[in-house]
């Protein structure tokens, strides 16, 4: 089986989400990319009023050959987005999800 190249996937996604969330005059939506450490971000940077804005809605790292979504606040889903990209249910860990919450999706799908 091909080794799909993850560090591309996600890149592609993350890009595409920057481009459905469109541009917002005070609130910036960086996209972040370490190849070398297999580290992928969006933040959101600004200002609102006189409140400054800065938050990371997606963090995403390739590690231990397998795609590990640490934070994740958009709709349908990254892991959504990368199934229909072809990657692996198996090789997508929801590291946002408690190791016993994995643990019960898994039993669930058996």
């Amino acid at each position: 089986m091909e080794q799909l190249d993850f560090s591309g996937l996600i890149k592609q996604t993350l890009l595409r989400y920057l481009e459905r969330i469109g541009t917002d005059a005070n609130v910036e939506a960086q996209a972040v990319f370490d190849d070398e450490h297999g580290r992928y971000s969006i933040l959101n940077v600004g200002w609102q009023d006189e409140e400054r804005i800065f938050g990371c809605p997606i963090y995403v790292e390739v590690r231990e050959d397998k795609i590990w979504i640490q934070r994740d606040f958009t709709e349908p889903g990254i892991a959504t987005q990368l199934l229909g990209l072809g990657v692996d249910e198996a090789q997508i860990v929801l590291g946002y999800r408690s190791l016993t919450i994995r643990r019960l999706i898994a039993e669930m799908k058996v």
